[in-house]
């Protein structure tokens, strides 16, 4: 009786069970699937939670909360609430400025989100007077890949230019989301004591605002619509700086940046830089944005 149930059963188990060799050679190939699938396997400790959101804010200096809210936030939030694809709103009211935050649906056209914000914003023409133009900003979502950390013994400079290498190679192959760190940058400080103020009289924003002035060029328009015009000379370096003019007498006499306060270039911070045992060391974060693939690229210098 054993063997006439045997044979009335059918199916994939029963298969197995009368052929075991079929058995452990399909185990065999199952181990062989998983060990090659193994190291593709993206694994994290928490799941992508993709939120698209759009943040509207408005300065108003001088304005009070409530003014904030029943002159901005009432007057931007129900043309916001209108553009396509919003299906949350939150808007924060506080003194001199005004946050409203969009969300839209999952999977939603951010770019075309964003000019329907802009086009609602230019329609919404009565804000006070005071307050300055609705900035926008747009919050993607990212995750980090990886760090590749560039080393080696030579100059911060060379090692800057492997980088920028680097960046471009993987540009070429379509990863463009990637952000430097742990350039140590060259800061030029300008030191003015009280006295040296006091005896010129002169004042830290007149320094200021002169070496502002001087420090980049003016666009003066385009040539043919290819080549661009800038007036003046950029002066960037500390001798340079130092031969800004701040004021000239009636004698002919200049009053120089230099005459005034003491100019020096500071170099590499170890404290603020990368280092790698002696060697200097550059950091490449690469991220990958909600589609998988880099939206922009992102160079941060760090500044010592």
């Amino acid at each position: 009786m054993a063997r006439d149930l045997a044979r009335a059963t059918g199916g994939i188990l029963s298969y197995f069970t009368r052929h075991r060799t079929a058995a452990n050679l399909l185990l065999v190939l199952l181990l062989l699937a998983a060990a090659y699938s193994v190291p593709k396997m993206r694994a994290q400790f928490f799941p992508d939670v993709i939120v698209d959101d759009i943040t509207v804010q408005v300065t108003w200096d001088g304005a009070g909360a409530e003014d904030v809210d029943r002159g901005i936030v009432q007057v931007l939030e129900p043309a916001l609430q209108a553009v396509d694809g919003v299906i949350e709103t939150e808007a924060r009211s506080r003194e001199g400025s005004a946050t409203i935050t969009l969300e839209f649906e999952p999977d939603w056209d951010m770019t075309q989100a964003e000019a329907d914000v802009d086009t609602a914003l230019d329609a919404a023409n009565d804000l006070p007077d005071d307050a300055e133009d609705p900035e926008i900003r747009n919050f993607r979502w990212s995750d980090r890949v990886t760090d590749v950390v560039i080393t080696g013994p030579v100059g911060v400079d060379q090692l800057a230019n492997f980088t920028d290498e680097f960046v471009s190679r993987l540009f070429g192959v379509g990863i463009t989301r990637t952000t430097i760190r742990g350039i140590a940058a060259p800061e030029t400080v300008v030191e003015v004591t009280s006295l040296d103020l006091i005896r010129h009289d002169i004042s830290m924003r007149e320094i200021a605002n002169a070496i502002a002035a001087e420090a980049d060029t003016d666009p003066a328009g385009d040539v043919s619509g290819s080549a661009r015009v800038r007036t003046g000379v950029e002066k960037r370096s500390a001798d340079q700086i130092a031969d800004i003019v701040l004021r000239s007498d009636d004698d002919g006499t200049q009053l120089t940046v230099g005459d005034v306060a003491r100019v020096r270039v500071e170099g590499v911070d170890r404290e603020r830089a990368y280092f790698v045992g002696e060697n200097p060391a550059i950091s490449v974060r690469v991220d990958r944005s909600a589609n998988g693939d880099a939206i922009r690229m992102q160079r941060q210098v760090e500044a010592v």
